[in-house]
């Protein structure tokens, strides 16, 4: 974007103060709340000369001595014009709804603006106000001032030297807590409008709108055509008309993802924070403090950096032609934002089961119990919070819902929503034991692309349908790649006991690799028991036989996960055996006709037992300490291959019990289930 540069000066040349400089006129439009920073920020480059203060306007009706006796006050910037004062710069720091026509005056008046953030209420006064500085040809900043930041160039040359890689994504986190009397502090504060005019006070939007503007900044989204795609997700928890909590994400059109999760109802008040993945490592930027931290192969450091002042860039902008750090057009990305929110529906009220009210000195402070975790998870997957399956946000889409005995146990999520990198592909959560007992997570931080109960392969062809870093055999390590596959449905059919499906495996071209075939069974077994069946079948979408592999078959030692995995939620007191053995150590890699899985899942017990559906002799794929999960592992340390006459034929059965087993209660169980069992069937069949 070409560089905003001062316009030639028209005025007389007035003469020079005691520090040798022609002092540029100033005149601050509100000199309350916000206005005060800015005041404070004129009177010290007053000091260092250069500067005058020579008038203010507010609708007050006295400055209560803040300006002093030799700086008139002015009702409104016409006042101003009929009093014959002369000024350079005007600076506005006044309600949003009223930012338009001030710039408007200030530049009708010849003078250049710092208009304070956000620019203006709504996308179409910001392009009547682009195009009306460019005919009056004058400059207009904007008071983001986390732009002025220097980490932000130490960001780039770490993108420009490879030190982190390259750019993959970028995540605003923003962790408020505000009490009801900032709502109430003003009249537009907390509305969306008033009166029909345009105010959009929401955590995007205004308290938190650094973080939004800073995030797109670093993803390279300065001019609003810098968007490809937006979505937003509004919530309040507090009665007020916007949003207190909120998400948005952005892909810019170079291809960048930008998350922004924030919300004025954490439970304690944190640093704002911006995170740069790259592919080798991440830089995090903590703006407040213009602090800086990398973390790559070499290391962890952290950089402490200054940071430029926007006003007095604008005058070195006048002065000496420099580039303006924030102009006006280098927020059309961030306004695109603000529409946005300002166009969306009104956002969700939170329901009251779901907030916890903190009350101390005479406030009432709304929080939202673990907004940091899912704010922490939106931004890893880039997701809402409706994806991710917040307890207090909108339930995300589902497909069929599986009924055993009279209760949900499983609900089909179709994988719209999930990220790219995460190879979306259709999956079971949340699945629950006959008493309730949530045994399935979704996007957890550890790993944000392990979705519930799925089949996923890491390597199709060279192909990643398991999302994340590839493991290659090439690097012998995991390695960003752009080679991420999904699953879509084709066709389904289901009955009160069983769903079929029709699947197509596609690359990143869209281009078909893989067809599936899928059945689910679902059945009571005892009164605190019922048994989840899957069999699937994967044959090439094409007439060529298809390579399936895994990290194991790749190179790396007991990685070889892939085929049906079951990733489980966070657990205590975990143990997983089998007939033979028990312990993770002793389990993982090893092949035995069943596998258990005991633990206690938010304090209440629960256990999984998978068996082998058929003639297969996969071994089992164990995690517990690093994470729970488990699997079966069809490319364990080698490929397997589908062919059109041999496709890969696979089954395993799951039973969801409450309560904790041990060899001789699973054996039990299982022979339970044998005797209540019907003919096995494939898919298809």
């Amino acid at each position: 974007m070409p560089a905003q540069t001062a316009p030639a000066q028209t005025a007389e040349p007035r003469r020079a103060d005691a520090h040798g400089k022609v002092p540029v006129r100033i005149c601050l439009v509100g000199i309350g709340g916000f206005g005060e920073r800015h005041l404070a920020n004129i009177r010290r480059l007053e000091e260092e000369g250069g500067v005058r203060l020579v008038a203010a306007v507010d609708r007050r009706a006295d400055d209560d001595g803040a300006l002093g006796a030799d700086v008139p006050m002015f009702g409104d910037l016409e006042q101003l014009r009929a009093a014959g004062l002369d000024v350079d710069v005007v600076v506005v720091s006044t309600p949003i709804d009223t930012h338009f026509d001030l710039a408007l005056t200030a530049l009708d008046l010849g003078a250049d603006v710092l208009l304070e953030k956000p620019p203006v209420a709504n996308l179409e006064q910001f392009h009547r106000l682009l195009g009306a500085a460019e005919e009056a040809d004058r400059l207009v900043q904007v008071g983001f001032q986390s732009i002025g930041s220097h980490a932000l160039g130490l960001i780039d040359r770490l993108l420009a030297s490879g030190e982190i890689g390259r750019l993959r994504a970028v995540g605003a986190t923003g962790l408020w807590s505000r009490d009801t009397g900032y709502f109430t502090r003003s009249p537009w504060a907390g509305r969306r409008r008033i009166g029909g005019v345009d105010v959009v006070d929401g955590v995007v939007t205004n308290p938190l709108a650094h973080a939004v503007m800073t995030a797109l900044h670093i993803a390279g989204a300065r001019s609003a055509e810098d968007v490809a795609q937006l979505r937003t997700e509004l919530y309040r928890a507090n009665a007020i008309e916007s949003d207190d909590t909120s998400v948005v994400r952005v892909r810019t059109a170079s291809g960048v993802p930008v998350t922004c999760a924030l919300t004025l109802c954490a439970a304690e008040q944190q640093d704002p924070f911006i995170t740069v993945e790259g592919t080798e490592g991440r830089a995090v930027l903590h703006y407040t403090r213009d602090e800086l931290t990398v973390s790559g192969p070499e290391g962890t450091r952290t950089v402490s950096s200054g940071r430029t002042n926007l006003l007095e860039n604008l005058i070195a902008a006048r002065r000496d032609g420099a580039a303006l750090l924030c102009p006006l057009a280098a927020t059309g990305a961030f306004m695109r934002v603000l529409d946005a929110v300002r166009t969306a529906p009104d956002p969700v009220p939170i329901d009251p089961e779901h907030v916890r009210w903190l009350e101390e000195g005479g406030t009432r402070c709304a929080v939202l119990p673990g907004v940091e975790d899912w704010a922490a998870r939106a931004v890893a997957a880039q997701s809402g919070f409706t994806g991710i399956g917040a307890p207090w946000a909108v339930p995300a889409a589902t497909g069929e819902r599986f009924v055993v005995a009279g209760r949900e146990v499983a609900r089909v999520r179709t994988g719209e929503g999930i990220a790219p990198t995460s190879s979306p592909r259709p999956f079971l959560h949340p699945v629950r034991t006959l008493g309730g007992v949530t045994v399935t997570d979704q996007q957890p931080l550890d790993h944000v692309w392990h979705l519930g109960v799925s089949t996923a392969l890491q390597d199709v062809d060279g192909l990643n349908f398991w999302g994340g870093r590839t493991y290659t055999r090439e690097d012998q390590r995991y390695v960003w790649r752009d080679d991420h596959g999904r699953v879509r449905r084709v066709a389904a059919h289901a009955t009160d006991t069983r769903l079929d499906e029709e699947l197509s495996w596609a690359g990143p071209d869209g281009t078909a690799v893989l067809a599936e075939e899928r059945r689910w069974t679902f059945r009571p077994v005892t009164e605190h028991a019922w048994e989840l069946g899957l069999r699937f079948r994967l044959s090439p979408a094409g007439n060529r036989p298809v390579q399936l592999g895994s990290p194991g078959a790749n190179g790396r030692a007991g990685g070889g996960y892939g085929g049906f995995f079951w990733r489980l939620p966070a657990c205590t007191d975990a143990d997983v055996f089998t007939a033979a053995a028990a312990g993770e150590d002793a389990v993982h890699g090893s092949v035995s006709p069943w596998l258990a899985f005991s633990a206690e899942f938010a304090g209440r017990p629960a256990t999984l037992v998978l068996r082998h559906g058929g003639p297969s002799t996969d071994p089992w794929f164990v995690r517990v300490s690093g994470y729970p999960g488990v699997g079966l592992a069809p490319a364990w340390d080698a490929p397997v291959t589908t062919g059109p006459e041999a496709p890969l034929e696979r089954a395993v059965h799951v039973l969801v019990v409450d309560g904790r087993l041990d060899a001789t209660g699973v054996q039990a169980l299982l022979d339970a289930a044998a005797e209540s069992r019907g003919p096995a069937e494939s898919p298809g069949a």
